[in-house]
């Protein structure tokens, strides 16, 4: 992964840590709302993954926010 790809990845992983945290919410009941694994959740977090459109979406409509909140310093 280039590096301007992983910067993406961390800034995404550390604002859907930071939502969670903001909910109150375990990797393990955040990944339940998303139907996504925990490990997932833990790999997305870390930025170990890429993600697709699909699983961003996920992600917000269970963390209640829109994609582009997720995505707004990307």
């Amino acid at each position: 992964m280039q590096a301007s790809s992983r910067r993406i990845y961390r800034v995404l992983g550390e604002t859907v840590r930071a939502k969670r945290k903001k909910f109150r919410l375990s990797q393990e009941q955040l990944a339940e709302k998303a139907d996504l694994t925990r490990n997932y959740i833990g790999d997305i977090e870390r930025a170990e993954k890429k993600i697709t459109l699909e699983t961003l979406a996920k992600l917000a409509k269970a963390l209640k926010c829109r994609v582009r909140d997720l995505a707004w310093d990307i």
